[in-house]
């Protein structure tokens, strides 16, 4: 995409897909075609998947190819209004109080006026996505709403519908030209219908063989070709096993990294045993992975690899 088309939508489906694929985001068909209309037609985009499949990479990518700001909210319990939309600075306002009664310029009216403006504002990730730069407007990710409680979806309901916060001391906010939406979620719990039904939904799977397969060349070129192809079998080998976590594409990428930087060409059942810990995060998981497994698995790897493009 070229510097003076950055402020339009993509024209095409596959124009998506150059856009990600510019800033190594290997997405398949149906993930570029989601994304386009939602682009189009002025939806947010909402992704479920387990975690590590790429979700929150999407809005990366997309920020970085439209040359647009990216603004982030990482949802958690307890996320409320004042670390997610606006607060007050209430120490500068209590400055500038004392200040005006030092100078006699105490009256109440007159105070109220001066310290509800916007120099007293402390702008969150919600309000701050609906300010249009000259890039245009930002990339807004809210990112893991199942994390947040079931009130702060209530909230973002006004957000989502309207692109519009209200303040009390200030009033209703809107947004000159809404923010690019991009909101994940790892099926943690299961998010409101009125929130889903302003999203236009995707869900994020594993990659097949081939597409993690190009990832890896994408993302970490300095993997050995073979390496890459064993590392990527022995990974779906993996996912077809009863784990408590399966790995995603970012253990993949970490983990063809890490037998990179140990000189590895090919996979051998001592490199594996030596670095399941970047590949598996539970030690049930580890534990279940004894040196016959670990051997069969790397034997059954190679078959696999060889038939891969």
């Amino acid at each position: 995409m070229t510097a003076d088309a950055i402020d339009r939508p993509p024209a095409s489906v596959d124009e998506v897909a150059q856009l990600l694929a510019s800033r190594q985001y290997i997405a398949e068909r149906h993930l570029s075609t989601t994304l386009y209309l939602a682009m189009v037609m002025g939806r947010p985009l909402f992704l479920e998947g387990e975690a590590g499949v790429g979700k929150t990479e999407v809005a990366k990518a997309l920020a970085a190819g439209l040359n647009r700001r990216l603004v982030r909210l990482q949802c958690y319990e307890g996320l409320d209004i004042a670390n997610a939309v606006y607060e007050w600075n209430y120490p500068r306002q209590m400055i500038e109080i004392r200040l005006a009664e030092a100078a006699g310029q105490a009256s109440k009216d007159r105070l109220e006026a001066d310290i509800f403006t916007d120099r007293f504002l402390i702008k969150r990730p919600l309000l701050q996505a609906l300010e249009t730069t000259d890039s245009g407007p930002p990339v807004l990710l809210i990112d893991e709403l199942d994390r947040a409680d079931e009130p702060f979806e209530a909230y973002l309901l006004e957000v989502l519908a309207e692109y519009q916060v209200t303040i009390p001391e200030l009033g209703t906010i809107r947004a000159e030209r809404p923010p690019l939406v991009v909101i994940t979620s790892n099926r943690t719990r299961e998010i409101h219908d009125a929130v889903k039904r302003r999203c236009f939904y995707h869900w994020v799977d594993y990659p097949d063989k081939e597409r993690e397969l190009a990832i890896v060349r994408c993302r970490v070129p300095q993997v050995a070709e073979t390496l890459s192809r064993e590392v990527v079998a022995f990974i779906a080998r993996l996912r077809t096993m009863e784990l408590y976590k399966a790995p995603g594409v970012a253990e993949t990428l970490d983990w063809a990294a890490s037998l990179a930087a140990l000189d590895k060409t090919v996979l051998d059942p001592e490199a594996v045993q030596a670095t399941l810990g970047v590949v598996l995060k539970y030690e049930d998981d580890i534990a279940r992975m004894n040196e016959g497994t670990i051997a069969q698995l790397v034997n059954d790897v190679r078959a696999d690899a060889a038939g891969m493009r």
